[in-house]
């Protein structure tokens, strides 16, 4: 299912790319690949399988939710390259 050159521009216009002559060209190939697998899968016999809500069974793998006690503060900090008064020093986000 090849796409044509002015499909694979409305694609990008919808993403907000700018895509160069030979990027579209890379895109229009990979794009269309895409698509010939997906027109494969659709041709799957899918009758005898079952419909599924989630890849798992209904139980869970994981482990119980139980209280416990944290580590202390002084141990948390302890590789902490930088910390102030029993916190975390980051270097600011924003400059002023």
């Amino acid at each position: 299912m090849p796409l044509s050159k002015e499909e694979v521009q409305h694609i990008a216009a919808l993403a907000r790319l700018e895509l160069t002559a030979e990027e579209m060209e890379h895109y229009r190939g990979q794009l269309s690949a895409i698509l010939d697998h997906v027109a494969r899968l659709q041709q799957l016999d899918t009758e005898a399988i079952p419909p599924m809500s989630a890849v798992f069974s209904g139980d869970s793998h994981l482990r119980e939710d139980e209280s416990r006690q944290s580590l202390p503060p002084e141990k948390i900090l302890e590789n902490a390259p930088n910390k102030t008064d029993g916190q975390f020093k980051i270097p600011p986000v924003f400059e002023k």
